[in-house]
C-alpha cells in the first residue's frame, strides 16, 4: 500500500473507520467507498426528505435526467440495483406521473422510460445540489489535482469492463460453511 498522509487528523474518524482508510491492504476500495457514502448518504437522504423518493426511485429519475429514452436494464446495470427493485421504482414513479413507460418500436418486449414534464422538473430542481456536493468534496485538490484524478478515475473505469463480474470459489466447489463458534 501506498504511504498516505491523511489531509484531516485521525482524531477525527474513530478507529475502525482509521483502520479501514489507512491500514488496509485495499487502501483503494475502502476509500473510494467511503467517499461514495460521505457522498451518497446526505444527498439521498436529503432526496427522501425534500421529494419523499427512495434511492432507488431517484436513480431512474437521475438516469433518465441524464439520458431519457432509456430501459429499465440499462438503469440497473448502470446503478448496480437490482433489476426488480427498479422495476417497483418505475411502477411508483410511473403511478406519481414523474416518468412514462412506452414499448420500443424496434423490440415491443422492451419499454423505454422518459421523464414527464414533472419528472424532468423534479431532475432539474434537484440536480444543483448534487453538483454542488460534488464541487465541495472537491475542493480539497487545485485544478491540476482535479484534473489527474479525473484522468486516474477514468482509467480505472475503462480498465473494469475487463474485470470478472463474479468470483469463482475454488475449483468451481462451494466452500464450505464455517461453523459459528459461541
Amino acid at each position: 500500500m501506498p504511504e498516505m498522509s491523511p489531509g484531516a487528523p485521525l482524531s477525527d474518524l474513530d478507529e475502525m473507520t482509521a483502520a479501514k482508510l489507512w491500514n488496509n491492504p485495499c487502501w483503494l476500495t475502502y476509500r473510494l467507498n467511503y467517499l461514495a457514502l460521505r457522498y451518497n448518504v446526505p444527498l439521498y437522504e436529503w432526496v427522501e426528505r425534500t421529494y419523499g423518493l427512495s434511492r432507488p426511485e431517484y436513480v431512474v429519475i437521475y438516469s433518465l435526467g441524464l439520458k431519457d429514452g432509456s430501459v429499465a436494464r440499462d438503469i440497473a446495470i448502470s446503478s448496480g440495483f437490482p433489476q426488480n427493485t427498479l422495476s417497483r421504482a418505475t411502477q411508483k414513479l410511473v403511478g406519481l406521473g414523474l416518468i412514462e413507460r412506452s414499448s420500443d418500436d424496434a423490440d415491443r418486449r422492451r419499454n423505454v422510460l422518459r421523464l414527464t414534464k414533472a419528472g424532468r422538473t423534479l431532475f432539474n430542481e434537484s440536480l444543483p445540489r448534487f453538483v454542488d456536493y460534488e464541487h465541495m468534496m472537491l475542493e480539497a485538490l487545485d485544478e491540476t489535482e482535479r484534473e489527474t484524478l479525473s484522468g486516474l478515475m477514468a482509467k480505472l473505469v475503462m480498465a473494469s469492463t475487463r474485470w470478472p463480474a463474479r468470483i469463482e470459489t475454488d475449483g468451481d466447489q462451494p466452500k464450505k460453511q464455517t461453523r459459528r463458534v459461541e
